[in-house]
């Protein structure tokens, strides 16, 4: 490796002072002195969980001598890569440190300038009590999708909150808890509207939408088989087929339209309407929800969420309640406990739409959660009130702005407008020469068209950025007026017809924590209810809960990083490029693919590109009839709701006992299939948590029946640097950046679901309609922004680079060898359903309990709640496998943490033993009872049938250290039964422990 860098540092690959710093020089006196002073910081260790000391008992535990002879055992030979990978300069892997320097020289070209270019995505302040306390804050952003809700009530409320806060600005009854972005929103409203209204595939769509929305809906539609019509509103006819129709507001001219007849036009059709709107416009506008909107889409950006060149940004959907069951995403909603205590979990959880799989019309697994979190914050620390005043600079700026431009001779129509405004240039200058003179102001401005200019303004604009968007349009040179003769002649451009007279925000919790002391409380009220990785290990199968180390996130709040509009100019963002392309080099070394596109913002849309690329080849070939995908029955939801959007029809493959894809039914229903065999969904290692050997013969046979080879790439932190999915046959494959690659899951998202392929499909990855990237023959874009959540790309070039060569692979060994060191330790107390030829799991393992259901009434649910009595967050439940626990440690948990997780479910399997003998009762004992609240454990009256101290402190060390579950076991049936999906009064919570201190 030093060789190889040492040459990369002659060829010019790598610069110089990088050279110094990691001790490689072209002399030989240099690199001994740099060697010798090098950094001492290096991250691979820090990133690995058991030390050197602790591998001797682990790899004895598993009946190993080394971490190669276990990786000849569990991963077939005829895979195994036989190179170390080629990462370029980062091959040796950087300290930490001197990643951090070299990040910094790589973005350093990215020129931030003030942004009036709107379109959806508008400059703002992060409040700095949010900002560090929430954002940079791992006890936010470590946890995941909070499917065990008694330890998951702080960012369930939160969540709620911003459902209430859309909800209230939307006019709508209720939403969901966020979508990806606006521009994936507005299709997922599409494709309820098209799901809901049988035999009509016509769906409209307004000129005045934002351009890269309008290219993700005919993205989407073209899938669903919908025809897509574009036109203006106010002469369209709406034909019989039509389903409904989607308009901007304010447009993306900078317009304010009233839609309510043509609402009441389409609703005349049997038509729905769909409305793209902007949310901080709504404290002004009258809300869509009160003119005849049925769905009110939008992005939260602005709402205290950096621009971060596209994202991650907090996207939302709003409709009425009786959408409620079409609606995509996930919805937070109120139930109760227990002990009849009010309390939030996710409603419909197991009505997910991908749930549905091939039935379903959205494929959403993950949302922007964090995102959400910080949006509704900044609604409760400014408030209804405080919103007003932002909406009110914001408009106030446009006017002033216009009212300026106005006076150096351009034009513009006389129509309402919030906080962009349209205009001509000035005489004698054209558009483009007035977007050169911008730069040379510092300002970026939006090219509408040959004629016309937009300029945006958001809660960040100054006198100075009018100024200089004066002289820009003026020669460089400062106007003859000045801003304050402008001051009272510029009116308001909100004729009374179109302004809000409704109240909204009204509920207590939006006016009662505006103090930085109050709200920074009560961030940490919410936190201290959240079980997160700066509490234990969070061993969910097939989710891959591991470090996000401090360094890989701390560039993400750096102004190059997030202060960048995702349309600015390319001259002005080769730093990103930079990133970008080394961050690509690095995937496609790790997964053997020539081509990579960073632009899916969620794995689920990483799924969805990688088929549409399929389809599109085949296509681009003479086979469009290629339609059939072949699944196995063991996979994630997504992929069958996938590849539904896609216009696929799903045939089913079965598993055999081993767990393994039944070789003869797949050869069978390959030849059977074989015209219009389009595609194999496969993920590998299989969902069951081993190698399969026969994965090359899989690829075989698929390609030989004219099909491509799709892999799933969720177990991909099973492969890194041993395996790769370019390097056995896969065609194309999905990565999770937020598993494999330390992104953090943010209790829902965000996430980054890159793919990569082979050369065949590249010109068929995403393209963008306004910023060029993806392939010559793409099928389209699948996000708004051109590369995604651009702005935590970051934390995986981090991973990446510091891991080095070397460092990777061991993470991959360190992962199936903690894996294998808990299923050897547990094999004596519970069944491992599935494991390799050699008695060997992948990264992950399954627990059978499905024999305690009749033993003794324990389910699996049993033993996750009681596992947070133990101060842990069970792993994935009853899946793939009903009535089975999946556990995945990842590399990052050290030996002692292992042992504290297996210690706690050989603990468990004693008390279900209890219950097996009769010592115990089975419908009163500590697992049905799980989880123990402080409240129920200190109550007075105390009539179960153990001890107190078993409930809550079932082991020794709990006292010194416990994690209190803030509610005992929800009802799940009350809670969707009764759907609540905005923030209840506050009586609610009273009356409930008013009750619970009577009983006690």
């Amino acid at each position: 490796i030093w060789s190889r860098m040492r040459q990369a540092l002659a060829l010019g690959r790598v610069p110089r002072a990088l050279g110094r710093r990691i001790g490689v020089g072209s002399g030989r006196g240099v690199a001994t002195a740099a060697a010798a002073l090098a950094a001492r910081d290096r991250f691979a260790a820090r990133h690995l969980g058991p030390r050197d000391a602790d591998l001797g008992e682990m790899l004895a535990t598993v009946g190993v001598n080394s971490l190669e002879e276990m990786t000849a055992q569990t991963v077939p030979s005829n895979i195994l890569l036989q190179k170390e990978l080629d990462l370029g300069p980062y091959s040796p892997g950087l300290a930490e440190t001197d990643a951090l320097t070299e990040l910094r020289r790589l973005i350093e070209p990215n020129q931030v300038m003030r942004s009036m270019m709107g379109m959806g995505y508008h400059d703002c302040k992060t409040p700095t009590v949010i900002l560090r306390n929430v954002l940079e804050n791992p006890g936010w952003y470590t946890q995941y999708t909070p499917y065990q809700p008694e330890v998951a009530q702080g960012r369930l409320e939160s969540l709620m909150n911003f459902q209430t806060m859309v909800a209230d600005l939307t006019g709508m009854e209720m939403c969901n808890s966020s979508l990806l972005d606006e521009s994936t929103a507005a299709a997922e409203a599409m494709a309820m509207i098209y799901g809901g209204a049988s035999g009509k595939p016509v769906f409209f769509v307004d000129s005045r939408v934002h351009p890269q929305t309008k290219a993700v809906v005919r993205t989407r539609a073209a899938g669903h088989g919908i025809t897509v019509v574009e036109g203006e509103y106010e002469t369209f006819q709406p034909p019989a087929d039509l389903c409904g129709g989607l308009v901007q507001y304010p447009a993306t001219d900078g317009s304010v339209h009233s839609y309510s007849g043509f609402a009441d036009k389409l609703h005349a059709q049997g038509a729905k309407l769909a409305v793209a709107a902007d949310l901080l416009s709504l404290t002004t506008l009258t809300p869509p929800g009160e003119w005849g909107a049925d769905i009110t889409v939008g992005s939260a950006q602005r709402f205290g969420v950096p621009l971060g060149f596209g994202g991650p940004h907090a996207g939302f959907l709003a409709s009425s309640q009786s959408l409620a069951r079409k609606m995509p995403g996930r919805i937070i909603g109120l139930s109760i406990d227990a002990q009849g205590k009010p309390a939030y979990r996710m409603a419909m959880q197991t009505r997910e739409q991908h749930i549905r799989r091939d039935k379903a019309t959205s494929n959403i697994c993950t949302a922007q959660a964090l995102l959400a979190n910080i949006s509704a914050l900044f609604g409760m620390y400014h408030g209804p009130e405080g919103l007003k005043g932002i909406a009110g600079h914001c408009h106030k700026s446009a006017t002033m702005l216009r009212a300026g431009l106005l006076k150096l001779g351009c034009t513009s129509p006389d129509t309402p407008f919030f906080d962009t405004i349209a205009v001509s240039p000035p005489p004698g200058m054209t558009v483009d020469d007035v977007l050169a003179a911008g730069w040379r102001e510092n300002v970026n401005f939006r090219k509408l068209d040959e004629h016309t200019i937009t300029l945006a303004t958001d809660e960040t604009t100054t006198l100075a950025d009018l100024e200089a968007a004066w002289r820009a349009f003026n020669r460089g040179a400062a106007p003859s007026f000045s801003a304050d003769d402008l001051l009272s002649a510029a009116a308001p451009a909100l004729p009374a017809a179109l302004a809000r007279s409704s109240d909204f925000m009204t509920h207590p919790i939006f006016s009662q924590n505006q103090s930085e002391h109050q709200l920074l409380r009560y961030i940490f009220k919410l936190a201290g209810r959240d079980l997160s990785m700066v509490h234990c290990m969070i061993p969910l199968g097939s989710c891959t809960m591991k470090l996000n180390s401090t360094s890989e996130m701390i560039p993400i709040t750096w102004p190059k990083i997030n202060g960048i509009h995702p349309f600015a100019p390319p001259a002005q963002t080769l730093g990103y490029k930079a990133m970008i392309d080394s961050l690509e080099q690095m995937l496609c070394e790790i997964t053997g693919f020539p081509g990579m596109s960073l632009q899916p913002n969620s794995g689920a849309t990483g799924e969805y590109a990688g088929l549409r690329a399929i389809r599109a080849y085949q296509a681009s070939i003479g086979q469009s009839d290629r339609n059939v995908c072949l699944i196995p029955v063991s996979a994630h939801g997504t992929n069958p709701a996938s590849a539904a959007m896609c216009g696929m029809r799903i045939v089913p493959v079965g598993c055999d006992a081993d767990g393994n894809v039944d070789i003869a039914d797949l050869t069978a229903k390959a030849v059977k299939h074989k015209d219009h065999l389009s595609a194999l969904m496969i993920t590998y290692p299989s969902t069951h948590g081993v190698f399969e050997e026969t994965i090359v013969q899989i690829c075989d046979t698929i390609h030989q029946h004219g099909g491509q080879v799709y892999m799933d790439g969720a177990n991909m932190n099973a492969q890194v640097g041993l395996c790769g999915p370019g390097y056995f046959g896969a065609d194309v494959c999905h990565l999770n950046l937020h598993k494999t690659f330390c992104i953090p899951h943010g209790g829902g998202g965000p996430g980054v679901g890159p793919i990569g392929c082979g050369a065949h499909l590249k010109p068929f990855l995403p393209n963008h309609p306004v910023i060029e990237t993806g392939g010559a023959e793409s099928f389209g874009p699948v996000a708004g922004a051109p590369w995604g959540s651009a702005s935590i790309l970051p934390i995986s070039w981090m991973y990446c680079a510091m891991m080095g060569s070397a460092g990777l692979k061991k993470a991959t060994q360190m992962a199936i060898l903690n894996a294998n060191y808990m299923a050897a330790r547990l094999s004596g107390h519970y069944k491992v359903l599935f494991t390799g030829k050699t008695g060997m799991c992948a990264h992950e393992f399954i627990l059978d309990l499905r024999s305690f259901k009749a033993s003794a009434g324990i389910t699996e649910a049993d033993v996750a709640k009681r596992l947070a009595d133990y101060n842990f967050h069970a792993p994935t439940m009853s899946w793939p496998v009903a009535g089975t626990i999946m556990i995945e440690p990842t590399e990052s948990e050290d030996k002692a943490e292992l042992d504290r997780f297996v210690d706690a479910l050989i603990s468990i399997r004693a008390e279900i033993a209890e219950i097996e003998s009769g010592v115990q009762p089975q419908e009163n004992n500590v697992l049905k009872n799980a989880p123990h609240t402080m409240a129920v454990c200190m109550a007075e009256k105390w009539d179960r049938p153990y001890p107190r101290a078993k409930g809550a402190y079932p082991i020794s060390g709990l006292k010194a250290q416990k994690f209190w579950p803030t509610t005992s076991r929800i009802n799940d049936t009350y809670g969707d039964r009764n759907l609540v999906c905005s923030c209840p009064p506050m009586e609610v919570f009273v009356e409930a422990e008013d009750s619970i201190e009577q009983v006690a």
